[in-house]
């Protein structure tokens, strides 16, 4: 019988990384297990995905910590010309680094006789001494290189599975008498449209479609419950029902503003442990565009607080009772009205997230500092290095024990452009202070007139 672990706050602080080395492989063209309509859908909104992988660099040797080098896996070369000012400036402990692109990847699980596969990795990761083997997920691809090379994956590909299924946690949801938003379960466009009938009798303007893997923002789509909706493609049943769900927000009745808000979690075998509490930041569309921390209004709020670390020591137990391990994001819907404040899960990413880049890197350079990360898109591109020169001669760009400064996380470069975009955080004591930081950032580099999604 599955017993539940403690959970730790270490807000601010730092979880208890892995005792093990670590070979971390960036397959995010994987997130959807396979559904490659999806995938194509999330590199058409996303641009270079195979660009973000740089972005593990800086936090695997703050995630593994044993005595052995730690090793990424990449897509695709990176530029390292950031990464001097990681080891130099920041004294971070960078991982060896290997590239494997993802049509070599995939064949791993599909062409396992073909010696010509990823051959040379698999030899290499052979000779390193026995430690963790994980992924943004683990597929059948992940599963064989670990087989292959004598080592163990992080989570079963269940697990990880079951981690980022939607259905599943609404089902615990549910079950744990947790709040919910009006929900119904659809099979078919059908469904969908019966459903979108359902909402509008209880009153809703609109509904959010969603399937039951997703990730950012593909696989969400809003329509009103009325009238003709929005195109779904039939991928949104590639794993059986999604979620049809009233959609709430300042436009609705009493409710007087609506919140954000996201945990970051490190689920253990013998604890789970709560290390940041961090708002989103969402685009019109409700796609992930950054995170801050902390949040004021919820930390000024006990009940409000205390509520969204009940939920999510719930949603913590969940993950650990399906098998995962590792980081995850617990995002939130707070939403103010006139009788008082709603706090409800709204999805769980068991994975390495967006969230979880800058907030290993602010809770071990700043511990106790406010942090702001936001998207930076270049036009036209600029090359790494003028970029980091540029930042430094502002006095911007983050110095070890620095209180107010801006730390690169990962360039997105282009063969020919240079960095066309990139991911930034910003260090200091106030989220004001944060802010004003980014105004500055942009008045130093040829950044476009708006933030980019992540």
């Amino acid at each position: 019988m599955h017993q539940d672990p403690p959970v730790i706050r270490t807000l601010n602080t730092l979880p208890p990384a892995w005792d093990r080395s670590g070979v971390f492989v960036a397959n995010l063209f994987s997130l959807f297990f396979g559904n490659r309509r999806q995938t194509d859908d999330l590199c058409a909104e996303v641009g270079r995905l195979e660009t973000y992988g740089g972005r593990l660099v800086p936090v695997l040797g703050l995630m593994f910590q044993g005595s052995a080098p730690n090793v990424v896996v990449l897509e695709q070369e990176p530029d390292r010309r950031l990464f001097d000012y990681f080891t130099g400036e920041l004294k971070l402990v960078l991982p060896d680094m290997a590239v494997l692109p993802h049509r070599d990847y995939e064949k791993l699980a599909h062409q396992p006789g073909d010696p010509a596969v990823a051959q040379s990795l698999v030899e290499r990761l052979a000779r390193l001494p026995s430690g963790w083997i994980d992924g943004f997920v683990t597929d059948e691809s992940l599963q064989f290189l670990a087989n292959k090379s004598g080592h163990e994956t992080l989570n079963t590909r269940q697990g990880s599975y079951d981690g980022n299924n939607k259905v599943m946690l609404h089902h615990h949801l549910v079950d744990t008498h947790l709040p919910t938003f009006t929900t119904h379960l659809a099979s078919s466009l059908g469904e969908i449209d019966q459903a979108r009938e359902r909402l509008r009798h209880a009153g809703y303007d609109r509904a959010v479609i969603k399937t039951a893997i997703g990730a950012s923002g593909v696989g969400l789509w809003q329509m009103p419950t009325d009238g003709a909706g929005a195109d779904i493609p039939e991928y949104c049943f590639h794993e059986g029902a999604c979620l049809v769900q009233g959609w709430l927000d300042d436009k609705i009745g009493d409710v007087t503003k609506v919140h954000s808000p996201s945990v970051q979690l490190f689920v253990r075998p013998e604890s789970v442990h709560l290390y940041d509490l961090t708002d989103q930041i969402l685009g019109v569309d409700s796609v992930h565009e950054g995170n801050m921390s902390p949040p004021a209004w919820a930390l000024a709020d006990p009940d409000t607080y205390e509520e969204l670390m009940r939920q999510a020591a719930s949603v913590g137990h969940w993950l650990h009772g399906r098998g995962y391990r590792g980081t995850a994001s617990i995002d939130f819907h707070v939403a103010d009205r006139t009788g008082g404040r709603e706090v409800r899960v709204c999805e769980v990413n068991a994975r390495v997230t967006g969230a979880t880049y800058p907030a290993l890197l602010a809770r071990h350079l700043a511990p106790g500092q406010a942090w702001l990360m936001r998207n930076l898109r270049f036009d036209p591109g600029i090359p790494p290095a003028r970029l980091l020169e540029l930042l430094d001669d502002a006095g911007l760009l983050f110095k070890a024990g620095g209180t107010r400064q801006v730390l690169p996380i990962n360039f997105n470069v282009h063969p020919e452009e240079g960095v066309t975009k990139g991911q930034f955080l910003c260090v200091a004591p106030t989220i004001e202070d944060a802010a004003t930081l980014l105004r500055d950032t942009g008045s130093t580099l040829p950044v476009t007139d708006s933030f980019d999604r992540d």
